[in-house]
């Protein structure tokens, strides 16, 4: 068995903004076919309309939740979170969409998918991957924070990865087995036909299973100019903060788009058409420095990628711009009050 990878994608804050709504469209797209606006699918929620259409808004885990309970009061299927899953697009994931579709292999597609799984919406507090002999399994931990909510969130979810992953490889997904833990729903016939693999109800945990060969396929629209270019965008995403400034923004993009971080700020006045004094008054003038703008990132970068890759430290560090670890590590603990092997542990 290949060791565990394991990602928390959901923050510890349930009512803290951390999540898009990538994913929701279809969702709605599903309800409205019978009926239901996105007013009402939105109803109490305190998640507008509008903000579907918005790739920067945020809603928290509370709200999605919210979101998903008038789902499924509204629906008139039983079976509607399977049927708005399947309708999901690669353009509907946006940027973190275009990024799967463009890595080299399906292995790669699916561990940045992991790493990066804060963009996609899940519903569970931590996923864990591993591969036993032939078989490659993903699983879902944390459940019981969804409550009766937990066979539709599953649904969704494995519904809307099953159709993304389809058209990443542009071929159906090649699952061997999935495990619930709940009792077989009314339209339990509607698994097999949706995932096209035996369905295990009733189970004590909630896992994936598929075939480990899948991982080395290469993908068919892969372009690793484009992937690349997909991925900085959607580091820069992961390093936002909720009601960020166009600058703040275009400062962060310039900042990761450089092919040595983190450049000077004279380098990244200059790149956005500044003089370095009219740079420095306009951060000012929000309360920050340019320094304490790279110390965030670097901090975010470094957290998830300590949290949800096995990157070795002097890679980490390498990665968000230190000249050696030992700098890192100083840095490290001066934010966090931990050593990154601790943090890492934690």
């Amino acid at each position: 068995m290949k060791p565990i990878k394991l990602v928390t994608p959901i923050s510890g804050d349930p009512d803290a903004p951390t999540q898009n709504l990538v994913g929701l469209g279809a969702l709605a797209a599903e309800l409205a076919a019978e009926g239901i606006s996105v007013r009402d699918l939105f109803a109490r929620t305190g998640v507008d309309a509008a903000q579907l259409e918005d790739a920067r808004a945020r809603i928290s885990h509370r709200q999605r939740l919210a979101i998903y309970r008038n789902a499924k009061r509204l629906a008139k299927r039983s079976d509607i979170a399977l049927l708005a899953g399947a309708r999901q697009r690669i353009s509907d994931y946006g940027i973190y969409g275009y990024a799967l579709i463009s890595s080299r292999t399906f292995g790669d597609s699916l561990l940045f998918s992991l790493d990066h799984v804060t963009m996609a919406g899940p519903a569970v507090r931590q996923i864990s991957f591993r591969i036993e002999g032939k078989t490659a399994i993903l699983r879902s931990h944390g459940l019981d924070t969804l409550g009766d909510l937990l066979p539709f969130a599953a649904e969704f979810w494995r519904s809307s990865m099953t159709a993304i992953f389809s058209r990443v490889l542009e071929s159906p997904f090649p699952s061997k087995r999935m495990v619930f833990p709940f009792p077989a729903p009314p339209h339990w016939r509607n698994y097999e036909r949706m995932f096209n693999c035996p369905i295990d109800f009733g189970a004590d945990r909630m896992e994936w299973h598929f075939d480990a060969e899948i991982l080395d396929m290469p993908c068919p629209n892969a372009n690793p100019i484009t992937a690349q270019i997909c991925q900085q965008v959607c580091d820069v995403v992961l390093t936002e903060g909720p009601g960020e400034s166009e600058l703040i923004r275009r400062v962060r993009a310039a900042c990761l788009n450089s092919p040595n971080q983190f450049p000077a700020a004279a380098r990244i006045a200059s790149e956005l058409g500044l003089s370095l004094r009219t740079f420095h008054r306009r951060l000012a003038q929000e309360g920050l420095s340019y320094q304490s703008i790279v110390d965030g990132m670097r901090r975010s970068l470094a957290t998830e990628l300590l949290e949800n890759t096995h990157m070795g430290i002097d890679m980490i560090a390498e990665r968000i711009g230190f000249a050696d670890a030992t700098s890192f590590r100083k840095a490290f603990k001066k934010w966090t009050s931990r050593s990154p092997s601790d943090f890492r542990q934690s």
